[in-house]
C-alpha cells in the first residue's frame, strides 16, 4: 500500500487548495496499470520533499467531482497546485526526473 495520504473531494480544498506549501496531486485509480507503475516513483518525490512539498492522492472512480473540475482526461495525471492555483501538470507515467525538474520550478 502507498505510503501517501489520500485526499477527497470533501478534503481537496483544505488538503491542497489551502496548503500553504506546493502540493503533487496524483489523480489515479486502481485498474490503471501506469498508475501502478508511477505509485512508487511519487512515493519517493513524497520523501524526498518532505517538509517542502505535500504529496498526495486522489482516487478519481472514488472521486469524480474534482476529477471533473480539473478536466482529468487519462490518468495517471499528477498536478502541482500552489497558493490554492494549478501551476503545472504532467500526463502519464514519466521518469522521476520529470517530475522532480517540474516540481523544482516551483519551490
Amino acid at each position: 500500500m502507498s505510503a501517501t495520504p489520500a485526499v477527497t473531494d470533501s478534503s481537496f480544498k483544505k488538503e491542497v487548495l489551502e496548503s500553504n506549501v506546493p502540493v503533487l496531486v496524483d489523480f489515479w485509480a486502481p485498474w490503471c496499470g501506469p498508475c501502478r507503475m508511477v505509485a512508487p516513483v511519487v512515493d519517493e518525490i513524497a520523501e524526498q520533499y518532505a517538509g517542502q512539498v505535500k504529496v498526495v492522492k486522489l482516487n478519481t472512480d472514488e472521486n469524480p467531482n474534482t476529477a471533473t473540475n480539473y478536466g482529468i482526461r487519462s490518468i495517471p495525471t499528477l498536478m502541482l497546485f500552489k497558493a490554492g492555483q494549478r501551476v503545472d501538470m504532467v500526463v502519464g507515467s514519466v521518469p522521476k526526473t520529470t517530475l522532480i525538474n517540474t516540481i523544482e520550478k516551483y519551490l
